[in-house]
């Protein structure tokens, strides 16, 4: 962590030692330590001393202070100096105290009037230089914390700034984290946030759990050897070792096939693996953090999670809200947005319409938007313009836009022929419900054979059920086309029986349809 500068303005040669002292034994807090000597205290970190008014105001427009202690009398005919130094630390953005004799109240209200950030009267340095140490710490990790809403993760929301400060405060740990969250909502970028907090030296690894199959799965997070599969032409370390003294990030973890999520399980419990094709193990120490957009409870109650690997990425869970239920948030990410390139202006109609969209992609919608409406002719955005893009991010019906993302998971999980035979299944079951289990009726409305439609019953274990009644005697009825007078129409006969016909060649086709 970067070193912190404090600048003492004292006169007074043996109050600038009690200081020295009194600064040198204070404690800052562990993420402020620094590894220098004292650590623990203030005097891992610089302490400057500037003795009267000229030499303070050119230090402080020279360097670079974070925390300043100002005494106001800087000499037997000094008039108060130390009041103008107050200003000029303010602007620096120096958290500037004022430690004096004359504590009266319009001294005292001058001061904070001034911008003075905290006053005490000299003579308790060990109590009051401890308090005010702490009540600096305190502002500067809420303002870092506010600088976070405003360049890190974007959000207003109230319940969404808790939730990443509860991840935060376990950053430097090596707890856990599993992200719950729409698609888009943030969780890649949430788990980031939480890495650059937790002071590890390694690089932060993110994979996406659903883009691989299961073999290439292993292949990426294991590394190969070289010869190990065909087209291993060459050794390969994987996301585990590239994440060691990091952090693993596995995004889509319930994409992951049990079996993979057993050998990765031992991996996370044991910190040691085998690369596909090798016999020696590797080492790493990494930190999991893992994200997906499925109800996990679900997942395990289908069979598809294993539960002790569940147990083992969730020692802390965070939930995103998506962007539809913290609306409060879409200009702000406008802004952002736009903060490096073209500046936009919206009229009122098109914020009521970018309120009332419910935002299915969340905040990776709005990107979208925001750069479409940067490329566009508009600076002043018109309500039309925007119902016309936002329709444009909507997927049209075409194969691009059909498959879900659950199906594409599942395709990649179990094969292409296995997500086919689910979705005719599905489609099967639900034709056959609207139509109270006709199955001609289903397989009329569907377009589809009578051996596509029995195929599906046996995959979702349908009984086929076999009349055992026995058929009445059919009546052959004879007709000669040739001589039938109209009593008897074919398709009468065809509904009555079995009909035996001669003369066909002179039968007058006509449009009548056999129920």
């Amino acid at each position: 962590m970067d070193k912190l500068n404090t600048l003492v303005i004292e006169d007074d040669p043996l109050f600038r030692k009690v200081m020295a002292s009194t600064l040198g034994l204070c404690e800052a807090p562990a993420g402020a330590r620094s590894s220098a000597k004292g650590a623990g205290t203030l005097a891992g970190h610089a302490i400057d001393f500037a003795e009267n008014a000229a030499v303070a105001k050119e230090k402080l427009e020279k360097d670079h202070y974070d925390l300043c202690f100002i005494d106001l009398k800087l000499g037997d005919r000094d008039n108060y100096s130390g009041l103008k130094l107050i200003a000029l630390a303010r602007s620096k953005g120096i958290y500037s105290v004022v430690m004096s004799s004359h504590d009266t109240e319009p001294f005292i209200q001058k001061a904070y009037e001034l911008g003075c950030d905290d006053f005490y009267a000299k003579g308790n340095e060990d109590n009051n230089v401890s308090q005010v140490l702490a009540r600096f710490w305190q502002k500067r990790e809420k303002s870092k914390e506010e600088n976070i809403f405003k360049e890190r993760f974007i959000t207003e929301d109230s319940a969404t700034k808790l939730a990443i400060g509860e991840a935060l405060k376990y950053a430097p740990s090596d707890l856990p984290i599993l992200i719950l969250g729409p698609s888009g909502a943030g969780k890649t970028s949430l788990a980031r946030l939480v890495h650059d907090f937790s002071r590890r030296k390694g690089e932060f690894v993110a994979i996406n759990c659903s883009a691989y199959t299961e073999d290439l799965l292993e292949a990426e997070l294991f590394g190969y050897k070289k010869g190990a599969f065909t087209g291993a032409n060459e050794t390969r370390k994987g996301k585990l070792l590239l994440a060691d003294r990091g952090t693993l990030f596995l995004d889509e973890i319930g994409a992951m096939s049990l079996k993979m999520q057993t050998k990765l399980l031992k991996a996370i419990e044991e910190k040691t693996f085998y690369p596909v094709g090798s016999d020696i193990p590797e080492t790493s120490s990494f930190r999991v953090i893992s994200a997906t957009l499925e109800d996990l409870q679900c997942l395990i109650n289908e069979g598809r999670l294993r539960f002790d690997f569940f147990q083992r990425i969730h020692g802390l869970t965070i939930r995103l809200k998506p962007l539809s239920e913290r609306k409060d948030d879409i200009f702000p990410l406008i802004s952002f947005f736009t903060k490096q390139g073209r500046r936009l202006s919206f009229t009122q109609e098109a914020k009521t319409e970018l309120l009332g969209y419910n935002w299915p992609g969340s905040v990776r919608e709005l990107k979208k938007l925001a750069d479409l409406l940067m490329a566009g002719e508009e600076g002043r955005v018109q309500a039309e313009t925007v119902k016309r893009l936002l329709n444009s991010l909507r997927p049209e019906e075409g194969a691009s836009g059909f498959a879900t993302d659950e199906q594409y998971r599942f395709a990649l999980r179990q094969g292409l022929n296995e997500a086919v035979d689910r979705f005719i299944d599905g489609i099967v079951e639900t034709g056959l419900k609207a139509h109270n289990n006709r199955k001609y009726a289903t397989m009329r409305d569907l377009g589809i054979s009578s051996r596509m439609l029995y195929d599906s019953l046996k995959r979702l274990n349908v009984p086929l059920r076999k009349s055992t009644r026995r058929k009445p005697p059919v009546p052959i009825t004879s007709i000669d086309t040739a001589t039938a007078t109209g009593r008897i129409s074919v398709p009468e006969a065809l509904r009555s029986g079995t009909a035996a016909i001669s003369n066909v060649n002179s039968i007058e086709v006509k449009e009548e349809v056999v129920a």
